[in-house]
């Protein structure tokens, strides 16, 4: 009887922790950003002539989490991105369709992949065109995002690299 009980407790605790595992890296897009749909976002960039910022993230993505967290929560980043760019947010590991610019159609899933992304956070800034500008990988303070935001939206990328930028922005 002892070890039955035992059991059945262990089992509600594992449950009870598994709950707050998963809750705990839930990762959408950060809250309080106007982020769209990829087909969207290319058209809205193109009617408005801005550049995109793509985020690429997935559900249990702790980092996607931190960056949520840490560096969207900078009104800084919040006022600039929302000036500056059509905000599109992927689910990495999604099967939601989209309609590209050519009528091709694809999953969020598979547009990551045929953008090398294999991880997440991934951040990757696009002419209005939606050719790529550069791709960063990985969590990003909210100087990173201030200082990928002078590169893009002034137009540096245009000139030099974003190493030989950053180097000289500092």
């Amino acid at each position: 009887m002892r070890n039955r009980a035992e059991i059945r407790r262990y089992s509600r605790l594992f449950v009870l922790l598994g709950l707050l595992v998963s809750t705990a890296v839930w990762a959408d897009p950060p809250a309080g950003y106007p982020f769209v749909a990829y087909d969207e976002g290319l058209r809205q960039a193109d009617s408005e002539g801005k550049p995109v910022f793509l985020y690429f993230g997935r559900y249990g993505c702790g980092w996607c989490e931190k960056t949520n967290k840490e560096s969207f929560s900078d009104e800084r980043v919040r006022q600039a991105y929302e000036e500056h760019y059509v905000l599109v947010y992927v689910d990495a590991e999604s099967g939601n369709r989209l309609t590209l610019p050519n009528g091709e159609r694809l999953t969020e899933m598979e547009l990551g992949a045929r953008m090398n992304v294999f991880a997440t956070p991934v951040f990757a800034y696009l002419e209005k065109d939606g050719e790529m500008i550069f791709k960063a990988p990985g969590f990003k303070t909210a100087e990173e995002f201030l200082a990928f935001d002078r590169y893009v939206a002034g137009g540096h990328y245009q000139k030099q690299e974003l190493l030989e930028f950053l180097r000289g922005d500092s």
